[in-house]
């Protein structure tokens, strides 16, 4: 929602607002966050991810479904546990995540697990723990999987992921369901593979998988997507294989900058009529979000350190940096960066920029701040692909974080000290 008068022209996300001259999180003021657990530091707000979640629920209300967050969004395990409570499974893209998961206490049942390059330790112990479903994405996984689970007495339930060559219309680098992308089985080679799946002794095929990006902010790709979808299971099931499931994936963007996705009640209702008017009204449902689980619920605090005026540009130097927040660095991303206290002063122009030593570590660009050095920033929409992608680049330790649920504030993840960093390695033996 918009900010009152006085405050910086931004739309804020649901739950974060200007108060008194102060940027709060519903009932928390985040400053005193910061005061009192230092910065960077990523604060959520537990109403604004069970918010975005009922939409999907309200969407699929009286349909058989099962929601899968994408946990590769953001993988604290205070707000996996949020979601499981809430109702969640979780789709999942490598044995470390599985770990998460189950820590967090998801049923396993409600697992999926994607991803591209599985390891046969990885499925062994995703075999071992019963998991949902393997969305399977090449024919040498299926063989490989087929292998690893006849070796332990079981049948691996499968899913195949389908590339149905559809453009989602978001960055490159997160667009997953063109030809030129890695993912998932080529159009024209499903049936043929599927038929080879359920031929093998040691999978038993249960679904479709469909993921064609991320950030999506448009129906269209969703409903071309499923009319290819619907016309292969059509196919697959006139081959003499029963398709039990249908996965539509996720990729539902968020506002960023002023972005328009669809609700997703909204957009799971064109869905669902398209689904009946092509009689596939039976087959459950599974979805897996992620993004737009979390994106909007977090933000990032940091602390102004130097003002740097220059000739062509002025610098804004703060302490979080590209191993915070590395959607900028890797995707050219926008974030709003607002002032947790504004101040009246008329703004200048600044790059916002960390001190990790790239060019490449920069926030925002020709952003218009009034500050000074200490004073407080929130980069906005940072619950989505910040914490879980960060690093110890320049030897930094990864950022604290705090959950809020009304007036209550929950330290979820201790900052990382240069010592954690270090307990790992080994120096070598006395010369």
């Amino acid at each position: 929602m918009s900010s009152p008068s006085g405050t910086p022209p931004v739309s804020l996300a649901p739950h974060f607002t200007y108060e008194a001259g102060r940027l709060r999180v519903e009932g928390v003021a985040l400053d005193e966050l910061a005061r009192t657990h230092g910065t960077p530091l990523f604060v959520y707000s537990q109403a604004a991810m069970l918010d975005a979640l009922a939409a999907y629920q309200r969407g699929l209300a009286g349909r058989s479904h099962q929601i899968c967050y994408a946990m590769k969004a953001n993988s604290t395990l205070a707000i996996l546990q949020t979601l499981a409570r809430a109702g969640c499974g979780f789709d999942i893209v490598s044995g470390g995540e599985l770990e998460r998961a189950l820590a967090a206490g998801a049923d396993p049942t409600t697992i999926i697990f994607s991803g591209v390059g599985k390891t046969r330790a990885e499925m062994r112990r995703a075999l071992d723990v019963g998991i949902g479903c393997f969305n399977v994405e090449s024919r040498a996984e299926l063989d490989v999987l087929d292998e690893v689970a006849r070796g332990v007495g079981l049948r691996a339930p499968v899913s195949i992921r389908v590339n149905p060559n559809v453009d989602a219309k978001t960055h490159p680098y997160i667009s997953t369901g063109l030809k030129g992308n890695k993912f998932g089985i080529a159009h024209e080679e499903v049936v043929a593979t599927y038929r080879h799946a359920a031929a093998c002794a040691g999978l038993r095929v249960v679904g479709i998988d469909c993921h064609i990006g991320s950030q999506i902010t448009q129906a269209d790709p969703y409903l071309d997507a499923m009319d290819r979808v619907l016309d292969l299971v059509q196919a697959i099931e006139a081959a003499g294989v029963p398709i039990q499931h249908i996965d539509f994936g996720g990729g539902l963007g968020i506002d960023y900058n002023g972005d328009t996705p669809p609700a997703a009640d909204a957009l799971w209702k064109r869905l669902l009529d398209k689904i009946d008017a092509r009689g596939y009204g039976d087959r459950k449902i599974y979805l897996e979000p992620g993004r737009s689980l979390v994106g909007n619920a977090g933000v990032c605090i940091t602390e102004v350190l130097y003002l740097k005026p220059g000739e062509q540009k002025n610098f804004l130097i703060v302490d979080a940096a590209m191993n915070d927040l590395p959607r900028p660095a890797m995707y050219q991303a926008f974030h709003q960066i607002v002032p947790l206290t504004p101040r009246p002063d008329t703004p200048t122009t600044w790059d916002v920029v960390g001190p990790v030593c790239e060019s490449g570590d920069w926030l925002g660009r020709d952003r218009d701040l009034a500050v000074q050095a200490g004073d407080l920033l929130a980069v906005l929409s940072a619950g989505a692909y910040c914490m879980s992608m960060a690093s110890n680049y320049n030897t930094r330790g990864r950022a604290a974080e705090v959950l809020v649920s009304g007036t209550t504030a929950t330290p979820i993840r201790a900052r990382e000290s240069a010592m954690d960093q270090l307990r790992l390695e080994n120096l070598l033996p006395p010369a």
